[in-house]
């Protein structure tokens, strides 16, 4: 069973500043927005379900069991590549029937104009990523883009909490209690320390038996996530972002989930309501 911390704890509903008064430079009492992080299945092209039952498929796995759970609990690292390749085989054949979201380019040119931030935390392998973006959104610059390759992958947050240190987000941890959770909801890498993830900074502190400590960790208070799964709601929400669910008719159970403050339709309705100013759907 998959259990998280939540890094940072904000009051619902949330809520920014209108983008038409920050960019003008207007003093204004909600929080401004510091950066938009997209997935890219599902959110800046159009779902392709067909691909997850063609995984299970070639791995022989039940719809009860993530793929990249059960990919990475192969006893040996040959396997583990030889699952990997099965699954980006799919993905590359799936990669030439990609549609973009509607609405998708003009986001991404208002954004672009307001000068807003744009990562991408994907479940996905690199090259259907470069592949989406060279075709629909050439020019249009994400940084960074979070791919298969970091580990642990959404629902955790790290990957959120990367971007937003990458960023130069990042909020001080307040003492044992704080860093114990910060530590506990980001050392799940079979890869190595949380240093390494790149999510928070250390400090030597020779009284601590262990070496060091957490001084910081990424604050990602203030952006939001936008997605299309579970995935995406839940590893927004952990790491303190607003969420916003792109829903369709497979989704559309999770537009009344704990981990959704705001769905939309199409990926412009995001235009009017940046525009106006965010505000969470339970906001009174």
């Amino acid at each position: 069973m998959r259990r998280f911390l939540t890094i940072m704890t904000h009051p619902r509903p949330r809520r920014f500043a209108p983008l038409k008064e920050t960019v003008a430079g207007q003093h204004h009492d909600l929080p401004k927005l510091q950066g938009v992080i997209f997935d890219v299945d599902g959110t800046l092209c159009q779902p392709q379900n067909h691909m997850f039952a063609q995984m299970r498929s070639v791995l022989q796995i039940p719809k009860s069991v993530d793929i990249l759970e059960h990919i990475y609990s192969l006893p040996s690292p040959s396997q583990q590549e030889s699952a990997m390749e099965a699954i980006r085989a799919i993905e590359r054949k799936s990669m030439a029937e990609q549609v973009a979201q509607p609405g998708l380019t003009d986001l991404m040119a208002y954004l672009d104009a307001r000068g807003v931030r744009k990562g991408i935390c994907t479940r996905n392998f690199e090259q259907p990523v470069a592949h989406l973006l060279t075709k629909f959104l050439d020019g249009s610059v994400f940084h960074p883009v979070i791919t298969r390759d970091f580990r642990p992958p959404k629902p955790d947050p790290a990957g959120l909490l990367f971007i937003a240190r990458t960023w130069g987000l990042v909020r001080r941890v307040e003492g044992a209690r704080d860093e114990s959770a910060v530590r506990e909801t980001l050392d799940k890498s079979g890869g190595g320390s949380v240093e390494k993830e790149g999510a928070v900074g250390v400090v030597a502190d020779e009284e601590k038996a262990r070496g060091e400590h957490i001084r910081d960790v990424g604050d990602a208070s203030g952006l939001i996530m936008v997605g299309d799964s579970i995935d995406d709601m839940t590893a927004g929400h952990r790491a303190g972002a607003a969420t916003v669910l792109l829903v369709n008719d497979v989704n559309r159970h999770l537009a009344e989930h704990e981990h959704t403050d705001l769905v939309i339709e199409r990926l412009d309705e995001l235009v009017h309501v940046l525009e106006r100013g965010f505000m969470g759907r339970h906001a009174p």
